[in-house]
């Protein structure tokens, strides 16, 4: 029985859309490939979002991925802004999902760097070196966006091998008194 998985990373965006793939197999991940979409010269949102589509299947087709890890949205001074990445991100989802991948995580910005780096505020350049040393692999400097969706699929790893990644945020002592009531003497 082998343990591998191949996971697909997305930094959704209008202008710039990244992915990175690494594939698992127990501990281990390898970096498989990365890559950027220029949404810059699209006419319009819609055929962004139809590019996004294909780009996306394509990478899914070639790839095959088991699961899909992408960046959140956050909002920023404009909600328009919020809007746009939440249509990228659907339309990424949607393309994955299609193309057999069933389990799709959200991962905020700071919590890929702070996996990758161990710092939530690193730069964009922390992570890529940090992802170059991990994963033994020279990464393009201009594929800053590219990185990024590396760093999410390689967070999603670290986070499928973490014993307590699922028992976070659930309520602290009071709560794990009342859901084990045989531990109270």
């Amino acid at each position: 029985m082998t343990d591998s998985k191949t996971i697909l990373g997305i930094d959704p965006g209008t202008l710039l859309l990244g992915f990175g793939i690494v594939r698992t197999n127990g501990k281990k991940a390898e970096y498989v490939d990365m890559g950027v979409l220029d949404l810059r010269k699209e006419k319009d949102a819609y055929s962004k979002l139809k590019a996004i589509y294909d780009c996306i299947s394509q990478v899914c087709k070639s790839y095959s991925p088991d699961c899909l890890a992408i960046e959140s949205p956050f909002y920023g001074k404009n909600p328009q802004v919020i809007l746009k990445l939440g249509r990228a991100q659907g339309a990424a989802i949607l393309a994955a999902m299609e193309y057999g991948v069933t389990s799709v995580t959200e991962y905020a910005p700071r919590k890929a760097k702070e996996a990758i780096v161990g710092n939530g505020a690193a730069s964009k350049e922390q992570v890529q070196l940090m992802l170059e040393k991990t994963l033994g692999v020279k990464l393009e400097s201009r594929h800053l966006d590219a990185t990024d969706a590396l760093a999410i699929a390689l967070c999603h790893h670290y986070e499928s091998q973490n014993p307590l990644s699922s028992a976070k945020g659930k309520g602290g002592w009071e709560q794990f008194l009342k859901d084990h009531p045989d531990r109270i003497k």
